[in-house]
């Protein structure tokens, strides 16, 4: 059996995936764009202190990214350290998701053709929510659902670039009251 390394937590992410990580991992992502204005050993030290005070005072060994980073900024500010823009860590109202593995697999007999019209149909009632962004996951998976294959093929990139294309296009067609991002992973 796998051992959990002391210095780590069971971060949920806003997928709800939950996985562990080391406060240093958490510290370096979290901080992004402003790393290169902050003192790197700083904001690892700062990050294992909080990765502390959910382990040891709270007694939890489960945390959410967002709960993780709120704390992280909150230390950092009162070491004085932050930089004027704080990393933004988006609200679930904000981004709506689809799984495309799932589209794939409703698609049944109709492959393709119920593929897309799916696909349009669900990026449809996603925008009726007015997200700040769209992110539609699994599309690996669904490729090879959709073209059967075991292995990634030239076929399967075709397919994978076809998608993409075609959300981009539907999601341009479709009249939006704010600025909408596309992500597709």
């Amino acid at each position: 059996m796998i051992q959990f390394h002391a210095d780590a937590l069971w971060f949920r992410t806003p997928e709800g995936e939950v996985v562990p990580c080391s406060a240093e991992t958490v510290a370096l992502e979290l901080s992004g764009d402003t790393g290169s204005l902050l003192d790197p050993e700083v904001v690892c030290h700062a990050a294992q202190a909080v990765l502390h005070y959910f382990k040891t005072d709270l007694g939890r060994s489960q945390v959410s990214v967002g709960e993780f980073a709120q704390t992280l900024a909150t230390v950092l500010r009162g070491l004085r350290l932050t930089t004027e823009k704080e990393p933004e860590v988006p609200t679930p109202e904000r981004v709506a998701e689809a799984d495309l593995r799932r589209l794939a697999c409703e698609a049944g007999e109709g492959f393709e053709l119920v593929f897309f019209s799916r696909l349009r149909t669900e990026l449809r009632q996603t925008l009726t929510h007015s997200p700040r962004m769209v992110r539609f996951r699994g599309l690996r998976a669904c490729v090879k659902q959709l073209t059967g294959a075991g292995r990634w093929s030239p076929r399967c990139q075709r397919m994978n670039d076809q998608i993409v294309d075609y959300l981009r296009q539907c999601l341009s067609a479709e009249e939006r009251s704010q600025p909408c991002s596309l992500v597709v992973v």
